[in-house]
């Protein structure tokens, strides 16, 4: 009974609620920045600053790199890491085949998945590290931030152990943290998964428009 709740019910809820609440927060967000009505006149374009504030983004100010890199380097390997599971894992690709988009494509061979897997898990237990061991982001850090990042590795984690197929009940595991991950994520920080680009953007635009070098 609770394998076929988590395996349908549960599944269709979770999301349901992923989905509307992205497109609601995002919803919120675009129509707070389109409130207020720019006046001044433009001295660059918009559109060319928020593609190049997008661009620069991806790397830190030259100034912080030297004490950053080893942060940017854990960044990369969980982000592209937890790409590649996430889409190109077999037991995903079928998932969501299956359930979603109703057609699959090429997953990676298992020795992808292990590398994948391993880029993941390494580059976000870096990362709480760094989060716990560093003076100014453990200030700004608050226990969002620390449930986020212990669900993301508890769901990566017992994927890495279901795929073994060794008990149903680890593949059940987890498919319902996957779920509690679902609706949770829209109130929660990790919607700059859809927001970073809009909000480097943004500012690119807002500043670029104003001649300001940013």
């Amino acid at each position: 009974m609770i394998a076929a709740f988590i395996d349908g019910p549960l599944w269709y809820f979770s999301l349901t609620v992923f989905v509307l609440g992205v497109v609601w927060r995002l919803i919120s967000i675009l129509r707070l920045r389109g409130r207020k009505k720019v006046l001044s006149k433009p001295r660059n374009t918009a559109g060319g600053g928020a593609v190049a504030t997008i661009l620069r983004r991806f790397l830190p100010y030259r100034e912080f790199r030297p004490v950053s890199r080893g942060r940017v380097i854990a960044g990369y390997s969980f982000h592209l890491g937890l790409f590649a599971l996430l889409f190109f894992a077999a037991p995903h690709v079928e998932f969501i085949a299956t359930r979603i988009t109703g057609f699959d494509w090429t997953p990676l061979p298992y020795w992808g998945f292990i590398v994948a897997s391993q880029l993941a898990l390494g580059g976000l237990l870096a990362l709480i590290v760094y989060r716990l061991m560093s003076p100014v982001t453990r200030l700004i850090s608050d226990t969002g931030d620390y449930v986020s990042s212990v669900l993301v590795f508890m769901v990566m984690l017992t994927g890495c152990m279901a795929l073994l197929q060794a008990s149903e009940g680890l593949r059940l595991l987890h498919l319902f943290l996957a779920e509690v991950l679902l609706i949770y994520f829209p109130f929660s920080a990790l919607m700059h998964t859809f927001t970073f680009l809009t909000s480097r953007g943004f500012s690119g635009a807002v500043f670029n428009r104003r001649g300001v070098n940013y």
